[in-house]
């Protein structure tokens, strides 16, 4: 039969599965679905999703049966003691009922109708047909052709049915023995031995020699991970909020395998397969666009699935303790030095591949891979499940490296919609990091090399240490991410919160940012638009006082910028609800008559000064807000003092040319969106952030996020501040310490400003005794999961799966395409001409449908979770992307 003749045949097969009358189980039909498909291709094109929920929703036991028959056609091929044979137990057939299934899957789990019965049916006891059974309609046709075979005979007596496991798990289990399949994915052993071996696939980690493989074997490991992810992918259609708590049973029943040999191969193979991928090697370039790299579709599924098992949370059963995720326990038991530097070998030579990608002689000549967020996952699980890497990548300074490479991808992606997930994990894996010690101590190394960096990342003219550089790039994103991370500031505080105390030599531009910070903070503006914003501000200076605490003397340039901000802490002592609401209004009416002078003063400023943003806000604050603005932060007090009061209150853009003349000093330039009279006022209102754990919660910052973008008093109107509420916060902030240190120094400091006087003044600080100053106990800001957060992190984690699939598939025969997403949301996307360096169908970025909840997650302490919203996929037609809602 030729192959149009096949195709045809299998297509009125499909026609006939979804008609009323039922066909009976032991109808030579059934073979037509693992005999007559000749590709992926032919099972996905010919089975249409209108075929599929056809036949689902109108005469599901054909459905039932089809996928009983495939199974069983499976399982009969995985036991037969000639697979894979050409004649008697072809690979072909085992095959397709492994596409057949992957094909089916989906439109079962988006069903909601269909929940009892898929459980019933999937995972309820069962009994299946015995040997007898199974073999009797293939001896009956062997027979028949004359080519019966003895051994398959059937014995006399035996029972036709007998008790088996339930369905989804005989599929499991069939499929992991056919991942270690003698012939089938593994090399043929010989006679006499079991023909499922599980010997780890690539050397690395548990295995020094790699076993050879074939494409052939390469490609049955692809469909078989395939079907497996596809079984887990459940997840997909579940809520966010009940994805954790409920849990997917066949992730479940893989997590918990009780086999230590079994996960350990898996284990292995999956981790090795992807960190061994070089995609570098030589090739012709431009060779990628004309061709599919199967190996690189291979190493594709094998990071995917390997994520899926080792960050799943095994959901807590009602009484007693959940059942242990074996695959994260063993990852987290790995301790040989070697097997740590293959890890971070291969983490870190794909995570650079996208920047070698664009740098190269041939821009677009290389294959960019899209796992750099996958390979961010994979970093940050295996930092948090394994002590003992953690210190390995500290000790031998690899964590530098993994810091400038998760800042690139945070910076380059921030202002990027469709990539706010990738960006705010990027931030939580630094979190993570910062708890330890001895990585806040490593960061006082010099950083060298910068300007090879890309150009997204390159501080010009940056001479300092990894801590100046850190500390930068967050003020980076809090700058200039345009409220798109306005939800995890609080993140972005604890990083510097975690390393305040071990930081020493801060540089003179990145001790002025922290100032910056500092005035923008503590304005009235930002302070009354939301009850939680004084939060930010605490975190702030809890990290200013530890800094000064724990390194005084090896913090001269913090320590003078803070003294020549003396001003703006001393008007956050005397802060009022009175002083606020007046200097706010003085700010509107300043805003009005001078709004056009003061944005082109701003302009001017941004272009001449090199150390202050081009946009110095808080994220989506407005620019000519002068309440919000970074970086207003006082003039000195011989400035101040040399300025009449004329001058004062009535020249705000006489400031610019000054504070760009300034902006190589210590002292902070002044950005002149915020109006000369408003200056006092807004040193006034200083905010907390959480000193203790629960405060890290990012619902506040959320919710501060939310109201942050309207700059007048009452633009929030679900929250009018009062003197009860700033009097409940304002004399918790924790000010003692900096008030005493520019009470103590401020009168040894040269006021003129010059150069000369910087030196003096720098030399009197290390040379002073400050008193009155003890040192606070070191307090860690923990990253801390709850259902919320693990909820957002598998959105995140099939999103990326999602979107990795699309590509594959070039947006053609996704397996999940054109299904109803419940975990994220699919946008639909415009068709835009394909060229052969930018192919159509692929997915454009991740994220999850938490993003306006993500506040609840869980920074340390106990979460507040919001309401819960379902987004619905975008449609069917148009290559769809995965985005943030």
């Amino acid at each position: 039969m030729g192959a149009s003749d096949s195709k045809l045949t299998f297509k009125q097969g499909i026609f006939r599965l979804s008609e009323p009358k039922q066909i009976p189980a032991d109808d030579a039909y059934w073979t037509g679905f693992w005999e007559l498909p000749e590709s992926t291709e032919d099972v996905f094109s010919l089975f249409s999703p209108a075929d599929i929920r056809r036949t689902r929703d109108n005469t599901l036991a054909n459905l039932e049966t089809l996928i009983l028959a495939v199974t069983s056609r499976l399982c009969v091929l995985r036991n037969h003691p000639s697979f894979p044979d050409p004649e008697l137990a072809p690979e072909r057939d085992a095959l397709n009922c492994i596409r057949v299934l992957t094909r089916l899957l989906p439109f079962i789990y988006e069903a909601d109708h269909l929940e009892s019965w898929e459980d019933s049916f999937f995972w309820g006891a069962r009994r299946k047909r015995s040997r007898r059974g199974q073999l009797k309609p293939e001896v009956i046709f062997d027979e028949a052709e004359g080519n019966a075979d003895p051994d398959q005979t059937p014995t006399p007596g035996e029972p036709e049915f007998e008790p088996a496991k339930p369905l989804a798990e005989e599929i499991i289990d069939t499929l992991i023995d056919l991942l270690f399949f003698s012939d089938f994915t593994l090399p043929k052993v010989s006679t006499g031995k079991n023909k499922v071996s599980y010997a780890i696939w690539q050397s690395g980690v548990g295995c020094n020699t790699p076993v050879a493989s074939t494409k052939e074997f390469e490609n049955n490991r692809t469909e078989i991970l395939r079907l497996l992810l596809t079984l887990a992918s459940k997840s997909m259609y579940m809520s966010a909020n009940v994805l954790p708590v409920k849990g997917v049973k066949a992730i479940t029943y893989m997590a918990t395998c009780p086999d230590k040999q079994v996960v350990l191969s898996v284990l292995c193979s999956l981790l090795n397969t992807t960190l061994k991928y070089n995609p570098a090697t030589w090739r012709v370039p431009y060779d990628h666009v004309v061709f599919k790299d199967q190996k690189q579709i291979l190493v594709t599924y094998c990071l995917q699935l390997l994520l899926v098992l080792i960050l799943y949370p095994i959901p807590e059963p009602g009484n007693g303790t959940p059942p242990k995720n074996f695959f994260r326990h063993f990852l987290g038991r790995l301790h040989r030095p070697q097997d740590f530097q293959f890890l971070v070998d291969g983490m870190t030579r794909i995570l650079n591949q996208p920047l070698q990608a664009t740098s190269s002689y041939l821009p677009g000549s290389q294959k960019s891979l899209t796992w750099a967020p996958e390979m961010i996952m994979l970093f940050w699980e295996v930092l948090q499940c394994n002590k003992r890497f953690r210190s390995f990548i500290i000790d031998t300074d690899r964590a530098h490296d993994f810091v400038v490479l998760v800042l690139y991808y945070a910076i380059d992606q921030r202002n990027d919609s469709s990539k706010q997930g990738l960006v705010r994990m990027c931030i939580f894996v630094l979190q993570t990091l910062s708890v330890e010690p001895q990585f806040g101590k490593s960061l006082n190394k010099t950083f060298e090399g910068q300007e090879s960096l890309p150009a997204s990342i390159r501080i010009p003219n940056f001479h300092g240490t990894y801590a100046d550089y850190l500390i930068t790039s967050i003020y980076t994103l809090l700058t200039t991410s345009k409220g798109k991370l306005d939800a995890i500031y609080p993140a972005l505080l604890a990083i510097i919160n975690n390393i305040a105390a071990y930081v020493q030599n801060l540089g003179r531009a990145p001790s002025s940012k922290l100032l910056h910070l500092f005035a923008s903070m503590s304005s009235p503006s930002f302070l009354f638009a939301n009850e939680n914003n004084h939060t930010l501000l605490q975190s702030l200076l809890e990290a200013l006082n530890a800094m000064v605490e724990h390194q005084y003397r090896k913090n001269p340039n913090l320590v003078y910028a803070i003294i020549r901000s003396r001003r703006k802490f001393q008007a956050l002592r005397d802060f009022t609800l009175e002083s606020g609401q007046e200097e706010i209004e003085r700010q509107n009416q300043l805003k009005k008559e001078h709004g056009d002078e003061s944005r082109r003063a701003d302009s001017i400023d941004s272009l001449r000064s090199p150390t202050v943003s081009r946009t110095p806000t808080l994220s989506d604050v407005p620019e000519e807000n002068a309440a919000f603005a970074i970086g207003d932060d006082d003039d000195s007090d011989a400035e101040a003092e040399h300025r009449s009061p004329e001058q004062t209150e009535s020249s705000p853009k006489q400031s610019p040319s000054r504070g760009a003349s300034r902006s190589g000093s210590i002292a902070s330039s002044i950005d002149e969106t915020v109006p000369l009279q408003l200056r006092g006022m807004s040193e006034k209102a200083r905010g907390k952030m959480p000193v203790g754990q629960p405060a890290f919660s990012r619902q506040n910052s959320t919710t501060s996020l939310n109201s942050m973008a309207a700059p007048n008093l009452g633009a929030n109107e679900f929250f009018t501040p009062s003197t009860a509420w700033v009097e409940s916060w304002l004399p918790e902030l924790p000010l003692h310490t900096l008030l005493m240190l520019i009470s103590e120094l401020a009168p040894k400091i040269p006021s003129t400003g010059g150069s000369n006087d910087t030196a003096a003044a720098l030399k009197a600080i290390q040379e002073s005794e400050v008193r009155g100053i003890e040192p606070a106990p070191i307090r860690v800001h923990l990253f801390e999961w709850s259902p919320l957060s693990l909820g957002w992190y598998e959105s995140l984690l099939w999103g990326f799966v999602f979107a990795g699939e699309m590509l594959v598939s070039k947006g053609t025969a996704g397996v999940w395409n054109n299904t109803s997403i419940r975990l994220f949301k699919v946008q639909e996307t415009a068709a835009q001409a394909p060229s052969l360096l930018a192919p159509r169908g692929a997915v454009d970025a991740v994220g999850s449908n938490l993003v306006q909840r993500i506040g609840s997650l869980n920074l340390r302490g106990t979460a507040t979770q919001g309401p819960q919203r379902r987004p619905t996929n975008g449609g069917n037609n148009a290559p769809p992307t995965v985005r943030d809602v």
